[in-house]
């Protein structure tokens, strides 16, 4: 296969991902209907409904343009091999393998992340602002920014620093270890991101002594489940979303609730939510999508070991030897459709998870509990009552709201 043919593939394979993804979301756009749906009757009054279907339709639009923008930005930066251009541009900075390809990398996405700051600023400031849920200031977005970008250089820079070191150590067969080294990355960061990541970003206290956590260490009791680490954290700070999740492993366990969910939801309400939650833990969905995960991260870098020292792949993208940070962006792109395949999988396997979850809390009594809370969660974030069943396949991690209110009816 000559370059030119295979740079044509990786330019087809990124234009038909963006087409598939736009029919996928055309279907989801006809399936939304003006109406309430019969089951869901009482969910919404007649203007909130009209409101629901406003923010859908507005964040469709929005997606739209954000999606064919970066597709043609792709399309072009690859059609004119821009990316093989940077790479011989960063070979006159230094030769070091591992210093190019941070600098490589670096110069992308900042690049990117200046393009995109423009839609990141509409959808924030306009979008979620004009529908309510906005409550992040300039100085919040500014700050939560720069952390971002020095998160990402030490633990995305130190991470990328390993991998290439590896690479230049056992050269192709430097997968094995690649994958050992990300899953202690991802590990780590599981019990630990409550405790370092979150507090850089939000405010954490202690759940207070009272009625609400008084019904969650009885509900622990009663589940055989120990709760020692109970959090609030001030998710209202940016957004009026309400959310809640456990993180960690063990003893470094713990139940964060956010503040929008602690005012919205009822004392019981909010135990049924966490009775799920602890559901997922007893299920062990935990260890098995860190397990599923992994499995999928070692065939990626099994498959990308592969590729390394492909001259076609390089010439392709426009350098005349083989780079690993090219032949890491051409080899994201010719995996997509495997990926694609993969998220199917992974979303079936997440929403019979949440439907067991659901049947855990539901079989503790706390069903009606659970159903009123997910409504109320539903209409605050104005939730899609319809989407597009194959839609939801590629898509969704968590059943529908319909779907999971007979479900656990049917429990």
């Amino acid at each position: 296969m000559s370059s030119t043919t295979l740079l044509i593939i990786i330019v087809a394979i990124t234009i038909a991902e963006y087409l598939v993804s736009e029919w996928l979301s055309y279907r989801n756009q006809k399936a939304a209907i003006s109406q309430i749906p019969p089951q869901l009757e009482g969910l919404y009054d007649a203007e909130k409904y009209t409101k629901q279907q406003n923010y859908f339709r507005t964040n469709n639009r929005f997606s739209l343009i954000t999606s064919t923008f970066t597709t043609i930005l792709m399309v072009v930066l690859l059609f004119t091999q821009t990316f093989g251009t940077l790479y011989n541009y960063c070979l006159t900075i230094t030769t070091n393998t591992i210093g190019v390809t941070l600098i490589y990398f670096a110069i992308i996405f900042l690049v990117y992340d200046m393009l995109m700051l423009p839609f990141q600023i509409y959808d924030t400031f306009v979008i979620e602002e004009r529908f309510g849920f906005n409550k992040t200031t300039p100085k919040t977005f500014i700050g939560d920014k720069i952390k971002s970008l020095i998160l990402l250089a030490i633990l995305g820079g130190g991470l990328i620093s390993l991998i290439v070191w590896l690479y230049t150590l056992l050269g192709t067969n430097f997968w094995w270890a690649a994958f050992l080294v990300s899953i202690g990355v991802s590990l780590i960061m599981n019990l630990f991101y409550s405790q370092i990541i979150v507090p850089l970003f939000n405010k954490q206290t202690p759940l207070p002594e009272g009625e609400l956590r008084d019904e969650i260490e009885r509900f622990g009791q009663k589940a055989g489940f120990e709760i020692t680490n109970i959090y609030v954290i001030d998710g209202s700070k940016r957004s009026t979303k309400a959310n809640a999740y456990f993180s960690g492993m063990g003893k470094k366990k713990r139940i964060v609730l956010y503040d929008t969910l602690i005012d919205e939801l009822t004392t019981q309400e909010i135990v049924a939510v966490l009775a799920h939650e602890i559901g997922h833990y007893k299920k062990r969905h935990t260890l098995q999508n860190f397990i599923l995960a992994g499995v999928a991260m070692l065939i990626q870098l099994y498959v990308l070991s592969l590729t390394l020292t492909s001259t076609t792949m390089a010439e392709a993208m426009g350098v005349a030897t083989p780079a690993f940070a090219l032949s890491l962006i051409a080899f994201g792109i010719l995996y997509t459709p495997i990926d694609m395949v993969t998220s199917l999988f992974m979303n079936s396997v997440s929403r019979r998870a949440e439907y067991q979850a659901d049947n855990f809390a539901a079989k503790y009594g706390l069903g009606e509990e659970l159903i009123s809370a997910l409504k109320k969660i539903s209409v605050k974030s104005l939730s899609n009552l319809t989407p597009d069943k194959l839609y939801v396949k590629f898509y969704y991690s968590h059943p529908t709201l319909l779907q999971r209110i007979l479900a656990i009816k049917k429990d």
